[in-house]
């Protein structure tokens, strides 16, 4: 079928048979992260015209202040994802510990957990740059018919069966892969639909955008100051352009679009890098790598790490293949 006007229900249909598990199962839990999503995006469009910035007064468990956009995108995703009896669990970033959820009949049949950054980035509504919602899906590894625990979230991110991410910018995306290739939805307000407008997404093995917060430079390892030394260098087709917006949605959604690479390492301040390996880095390394990028901490691949905790923070270098390879090269040699 072309993909002229497919709208993001009929492409998880058409594409169930490629979901190596029950497919009714995924095209639900997908459904309700559209439902959400498309909620979600209304509030966050409106967000001038309501009394809805500034902090809540709340500080989540990382201690930033909450915005009230976050509470409320994390109370949406919440509860959609409650309601379709398909989840057996939910972790958030905005909450402490993971949610458990029980099936109708309380036999805790439900198969998969969500894991989940409801507003990434957060810190710029106010200012109205792009934020976004990360989504992580698992199967759950205890058997079916016991609550959810601790360890069904804890799994390496090699073993997630979808992810993807909402960006609500100038038009509002749904970017996801459930292990065969990237897809891209726009969202057609009028209609409230998504369509299929960015099919089988990749970074270019190449790019020239180099993504990192440059005022933390005197804090990076040296092998990153090294490679924005390089970046910047006149040589062949250097310096690269430096861009940088502070939403990981909108910086990985652009350097997969025209090819780039995004760097938040270790720090002296930060000294495990200051990302969610659970909520941001592993979603965002199997899109990567379904997107023929790649994504690592410096020296190995982001989703082999094998999670300790709920909120664990890791370096994260992620994007256009060469350029990942060249920053490993830089951070062994130092």
């Amino acid at each position: 079928m072309s993909h002229k006007n497919q709208t993001l229900g009929e492409f998880i249909i058409e594409n169930q048979s490629a979901f190596k598990y029950s497919s009714g199962e995924l095209s639900s839990l997908l459904n309700s992260i559209r439902l959400a999503a498309k909620v979600v995006n209304h509030e966050v469009n409106k967000a001038g015209l309501v009394d809805i910035i500034g902090a809540v007064g709340d500080t989540n468990v990382q201690g930033e202040d909450q915005q009230k956009l976050d509470v409320y995108a994390n109370e949406k995703f919440i509860q959609t994802l409650t309601k379709r009896n398909i989840v057996c669990g939910i972790a958030s970033e905005e909450e402490d510990d993971f949610i458990a959820i029980n099936s109708q009949d309380e036999n805790h049949q439900n198969k998969y957990v969500v894991l989940i950054d409801p507003l990434d980035g957060s810190s710029n509504i106010d200012v109205n740059v792009s934020v976004g919602t990360i989504f992580s899906i698992y199967r759950r590894i205890t058997p079916v018919g016991t609550p959810v625990t601790l360890k069904d979230f804890l799994q390496k991110g090699s073993k997630q069966v979808a992810a993807g991410y909402v960006v609500y910018g100038t038009s509002t995306m749904l970017v996801y892969t459930t292990g065969a290739g990237v897809n891209g939805f726009t969202l057609n307000p009028a209609i409230g639909s998504f369509y299929l407008s960015h099919p089988d997404m990749q970074f270019p093995e190449d790019g020239n955008i180099y993504s990192v917060n440059e005022g933390n430079y005197i804090h990076f390892p040296q092998g990153i100051k090294n490679y924005i030394k390089y970046c910047q260098k006149e040589e062949g087709d250097r310096p690269y352009t430096s861009r940088y917006i502070g939403s990981l949605v909108s910086d990985f959604h652009r350097n997969m679009i025209k090819g780039g690479i995004y760097l938040y390492p270790q720090s002296s301040k930060n000294p495990n890098g200051k990302l969610r390996l659970l909520y941001e880095c592993n979603p965002m390394a199997f899109l990567a790598e379904q997107a023929n990028g790649k994504a690592n901490n410096g020296f190995i691949r982001i989703m082999d790490i094998e999670p300790t905790e709920l909120h664990q923070r890791v370096p994260f270098i992620c994007g256009s293949k060469n350029m990942v390879e060249k920053v490993e090269e830089f951070m062994q040699d130092s």
